[in-house]
């Protein structure tokens, strides 16, 4: 009786620690660069203010003043009343997952989905219209958020197919295409449907369809509720973990997966093989822009925002945070969920730092630092891997000399 061939499933074991290893590598380089980027900035600033601190005592404000604040997050205790702060984390967490999961997904079939912020915004666009004017249930809106997503990626993924032109210029010409056509059709002149006069933002979807908002939870500590009745999270990050999953079976356990994966990896063999090209780049970026269409249903459906047409000249940050998402994740769905949460994790905890010695900004700039160290973490991963698969030396019995076992 033959044995079972191990070697590739310990060799995906073995790449997916190294993956693992070479992300957390990123990371704590990031923090540790911005933890020398805050002691600097904290002290010109209070060195400008007539303030002179010994490098000791500096360390210790950097760390109790800023760094603190960052690491812990939404859990700062000054800044978690009634769960307030965890609830933001969630929040802002669920939509990162989904235009993560947004650009990753077209990258793992070759393809670069820069324009995961104009379909957020389209989404966000067919989920409020289906809230506000249609009056539909949750889960319809955010179907219909996805559906938006979906219509908006689908264009740059027909141009690449049919026209062969590139995915990152048409992506990017048809997110701003998108944020103005968005904010015209919510605004047009005072009188749109959605638009409120009073507070020249969308009316409040609490107000307008209490039934489309998206069921919230608590959680019981200690015999009480964590959350108080004013900040309830809602169950979005739930349904996008729930996504990444059936994004991570679809691309890794089904015949559809393989064809994307094998498009992404060699259009033309795959062409050779008898793959339809064409209809799976369309398809690719058609569920990448669903994706992140439906993270904006996530977002806007738990009533915490408004979209506001007449400020809103700037795309949503979060769109392209989904870049750094699926970097850091090294594009696995499911290492979004984790990628997701700890850049939401510091981007709250920016907020909660001493402003007036501190800028928050600086947690972008280690979320920056964290992205472009993942630009290497393919020679981290190789080091890593050289490091524990490395073969013990013995001498060889005939002249001496020392060799891999």
């Amino acid at each position: 009786m033959s044995k079972k061939n191990t070697a590739p499933r310990l060799g995906s074991a073995v790449g997916g620690i190294g993956s693992l290893l070479a992300s957390l590598t990123c990371i704590l380089v990031g923090l540790v660069i911005g933890f020398v980027v805050l002691l600097v900035l904290g002290w010109i600033t209070l060195a400008q203010d007539g303030n002179s601190l010994t490098f000791g005592q500096m360390l210790t404000k950097t760390w109790n003043s800023g760094f603190k604040a960052i690491l812990s997050g939404g859990f700062y205790s000054t800044a978690n009343a009634m769960g307030m702060g965890v609830r933001t984390e969630i929040l802002q967490a669920a939509p990162l997952v989904m235009t993560g999961l947004s650009v990753a997904f077209a990258f793992k079939t070759g393809l670069f989905n820069i324009g995961a912020a104009g379909q957020y915004t389209v989404g966000a666009y067919f989920a409020l219209y289906s809230a506000i004017v249609m009056k539909l249930p949750w889960w319809a809106c955010l179907l219909a958020a996805a559906l938006g997503g979906a219509i908006w990626g689908s264009i740059p993924g027909l141009f690449k197919a049919f026209l062969n032109v590139n995915e990152v210029i048409t992506s990017i010409m048809f997110n701003w295409i998108g944020l103005y056509a968005v904010n015209t059709l919510i605004y047009q002149g005072g009188t749109g449907v959605m638009f409120n006069t009073n507070t020249t933002k969308t009316y409040t979807i609490k107000q307008a369809s209490p039934g489309s908002l998206l069921p919230t939870f608590n959680v019981g500590i200690g015999g009480k509720d964590y959350f108080g009745a004013m900040f309830l999270p809602t169950i979005g990050i739930f349904i996008a973990v729930a996504v990444a999953v059936v994004v991570w079976v679809v691309l890794n356990k089904t015949t559809f997966g393989y064809e994307l994966k094998a498009c992404g990896h060699n259009k033309d063999a795959a062409k050779y093989a008898g793959i339809n090209d064409k209809k799976n780049i369309v398809l690719s970026m058609t569920i990448a822009g669903a994706l992140a269409g439906l993270g904006a249903g996530l977002f806007y459906l738990s009533g915490s925002k408004e979209w506001e047409p007449l400020v809103s000249t700037a795309l949503p940050a979060v769109g392209f945070n989904g870049i750094s998402v699926a970097l850091l994740a090294s594009s696995n769905p499911v290492g979004c969920i984790f990628s997701a949460l700890f850049i939401a994790h510091i981007t709250v905890g920016g907020g909660f730092m001493d402003a007036s010695v501190f800028p928050g900004e600086v947690s972008d700039i280690i979320s920056g630092v964290v992205i472009y160290l993942c630009a290497f973490s393919l020679l981290f991963k190789s080091g890593i891997l050289k490091f524990f698969t490395r073969k013990p030396k013995t001498v060889s019995p005939e002249n001496g000399k020392e060799r891999e076992a």
